[in-house]
Parts: structure tokens; sequence; C-alpha cells
């Protein structure tokens, strides 16, 4: 609507600038020749007149100029008779009487032309150039033309890999972008299908082992034990010093309690990193938080396990120091709005900042009402999980389609702060719905 009423203006201004001198009526000047003729000799024979009265010219004089003057006002008008015109007799009315009249027509045909021109030339052009179909989504909400684009662009592009290597099984590198793709959207029973076809390709590389292993982790509840801790320190013993080899299995070992193993694989990464980088600090940071939380039994157990071992105040954080209990249940009234196997999300977030899950744990409606426990161990990224925050948001999503990524129609319930010190089960009710 907005558009119409601007093209509309902008032609009525268009309209007020080319019709009114067209319309308007101009009266037309004397421009006959046969006038100007005639004027020119009546202005030479009031000369003579005035000449012949002072003396100037002579009687004989006069009369030869006078003739001379006649004779050429014949040729001019070219009357289409002999002899001369006597000027002297002409009337003074006679200047009147040969203006030239205004031809039948004027411009106010043109005007008329344009106005229904100039419309309908401007609709034939948008009609060929324009796209009327965008007029309609300029009456959306901005918000709702920019609602994850990214996301969904990445969708339609992960959507054609995935047909594409149906067709050509064997591509390794297309089955690896496929699901570092899938890990990215958080669908992680996707991705690790996607790296269990790359791992069968590529064969035992420590790349495609890692991260084979972390999609499988990250797929059954960020667990580590079995099948991806085989595959990290596989991957170990081939690259030692690898980065993300180290991190997984400091994570492995911690999971089971072995702070003793945990610590001399953290401390190794530790090592690796560049010095007074942000990764670094963060590794060295939760080492002293460690020492204040960790159990003296499990320190001295730690330290008299092997020989030569370091410290308690070295080992590396457990992956259970921080940790948040959550039990979940779905309000009566939704009963009906979630299938059994539909996916539920339970999962913390920090109170401000990057909105990525701190913790997170993949369940299916069947299972509720349950208790969960949200610890670091669930963390997506090394410097974001719970024990960096004194307060966090926890949430739990109901998901028909599976997707991490928040959907409309999605059921939710949240708790908008708790404090990591409060060890109490946390209650979270799914009651509303997400438009």
């Amino acid at each position: 609507m907005l558009f119409l009423l601007i093209a509309g203006v902008m032609i009525m201004t268009a309209f007020l600038i080319v019709l009114p001198p067209l319309w308007r009526k101009h009266p037309v000047a004397p421009i006959d020749q046969d006038q100007r003729n005639i004027a020119i000799a009546r202005q030479r024979l009031a000369e003579l007149k005035e000449q012949l009265q002072a003396g100037a010219l002579s009687q004989g004089l006069y009369n030869e100029q006078l003739a001379e003057l006649e004779l050429a006002l014949s040729d001019d008008l070219d009357i289409g008779r002999t002899g001369s015109l006597p000027v002297a007799t002409l009337p003074p009315a006679m200047a009147v009487e040969s203006q030239v009249k205004p031809p039948p027509s004027s411009g106010r045909w043109m005007a008329i032309v344009l106005i229904f021109a100039i419309p309908l030339m401007a609709g034939a052009f948008y009609l060929a150039l324009g796209n009327y179909r965008l007029l309609s989504q300029t009456d959306q909400p901005v918000a709702a033309n920019q609602a994850t684009p990214e996301i969904e662009q990445i969708r339609n592009m992960v959507g054609g890999l995935a047909e594409r290597l149906q067709k050509q099984p064997d591509d390794a590198l297309g089955w690896t972008m496929l699901g570092r793709s899938y890990k990215y959207l958080q669908q992680y029973p996707e991705a690790v299908e996607a790296f269990a076809h790359a791992y069968k390709l590529i064969g035992d590389k420590p790349e495609i082992m890692l991260l084979y292993a972390d999609a499988l982790a990250y797929a059954n509840n960020e667990q580590m034990a079995g099948k991806p801790a085989e595959l990290v320190f596989k991957a170990l013993a081939m690259e030692p010093n690898n980065v993300s080899g180290l991190w997984l299995g400091g994570m492995a070992k911690a999971q089971i309690g072995d702070f003793a193993s945990a610590m001399d694989l953290w401390k190794k990464l530790e090592a690796q990193l560049p010095v007074g980088s942000d990764a670094q600090k963060e590794i060295q940071g939760v080492l002293v938080k460690l020492a204040t939380q960790i159990p003296e039994g499990a320190a001295q157990a730690a330290e008299t396990g092997r020989a030569g071992t370091q410290p308690a105040e070295a080992l590396p954080p457990s992956v259970a120091l921080a940790s948040i209990d959550v039990q979940v249940n779905l309000a009566p009234e939704l009963q009906t709005s979630a299938a059994p196997n539909d996916t539920v999300f339970i999962y913390a977030q920090a109170l401000s900042g990057p909105k990525m899950p701190l913790a997170i744990v993949r369940k299916q409606v069947s299972e509720l009402p349950l208790t969960v426990s949200l610890t670091d161990a669930m963390a997506m990224m090394p410097n974001m999980k719970l024990s960096s925050f004194e307060q966090v948001k926890l949430l739990a999503r109901i998901s028909k389609s599976g997707d991490a990524m928040q959907q409309p129609g999605d059921l939710i319930g949240s708790i908008e702060q708790v404090s990591l010190t409060d060890k109490g089960p946390h209650k979270i009710v799914i009651n509303s719905q997400i438009k």
C-alpha cells in the first residue's frame, strides 16, 4: 500500500509539472510576413512625409521614393495583380486584421494524451521489470524477513549435499563435510551417521576418528564411555600431541574418575596451547578452581595411584565438579500436544551473552517425568560450561522435528535464574507453546 501511495504521488507531481503549460491558452504573436512588410511600408511612408514637410525632400523626389515604396510592397505582398499597391491608402485597422489567427488545435490534446499515457507506460514498465510479489513481503515484520536466514541457507545446502552423497557414496570428503554441517546444526545422530561413512572410507586417521568420537559423545548425552573413548585414545596413540584428542581424552578419563590420567592429558594440552592465549588461560583457571573443589581423598588417590604424580593443585577439572539437577514434567493441558517419540531438550544457558547451551541432555517425551543432571561434561565448548558461571537459566523444550534450533510450535518451560551453589533439584514444567 505504501508503495502504491508513493508511486501515485510521483505521477501526480509529474502531471503538475508537465500539464499546466500544455493546457494554458497562449496568445499568438503577429508573425505573418505580409503584416510585417505592411508595417515597415507604413513606417517608411511616415518618414517620407516628415522629410517632405521638413523640406528635406522636394515634391518630385518624394513622389519617386513613394512610387518605389509602393512597388516594393507590391512585390513583397505578391498580391497577384499588376501595378503598385498604394501605401497611402492602407487603413490603420489593417494591422489588426492581418494578425495571424490561432491554429484550430492547441497543446491541450497533448495534455489529454499524457494523462493516460504516463500511468499506462509506468505500469507496463513495472510489469516488465518489477516484481509485484515483493509488495506483500513489505507488510511482514522485519524480524520475520530476517529470521535465521543463515541457518535456512545452511539447511538447504546440507540437504543438497546429503542428496548428492546418496548418489556418490564414495566421497569421503563430502561425508566429512556433511558430518561437520550436521554437528553445527546440532543434529548429532545425523552427524554420527555421516562421520561413520567417512570413517569407513578414510580409515584410522586421527582427524576423522576424533570428529566421529565427538559426534558419538554428543549423541549419547555427552558421555565419552565406550566407542568415543576408544576412538579418542586410538587417535592419541597415533598423534600424542593432538589438541582435540588431549581435550577429549581428558574428559573421558575425568568422567570415570581417573583424575591422575586426566591430569596428564590436560597438562599436556596446556603446554600445546599458545602462551597467554584465552584457551590456555581457561585451562589454567579451571586447574586452580579444581584445587578448592576436588575431594581430598580423590586427590590423594590420584596422587598415590601412580609414581611421580603432580600435586593435587595441578589436577585437571573434573567434569562433574559443576552440576545441576533438573526435574522435568509436562503440563496436563499440553499432554495431547506432544507425541511419545517427540524429542525433549533439557539445557542450561548463560543469563547474558551467547545462547549456546552450557550443558544439554536429549530425551523423549515418553520418558517424562524425569530427572537429569546437567554437568560440565555436557559442555559444547571448553570455555562455555556451567563452572564458568555463577548463575544460569534452565530450559526444557519439546521439539517435534528433533531439531536443536528453536521452532514455532515447540513446547517449552524454563526457570529464569538458578544459582550453581543451590544443590536442590530444580523443577521445570513445560507449560507454554512457542508462537
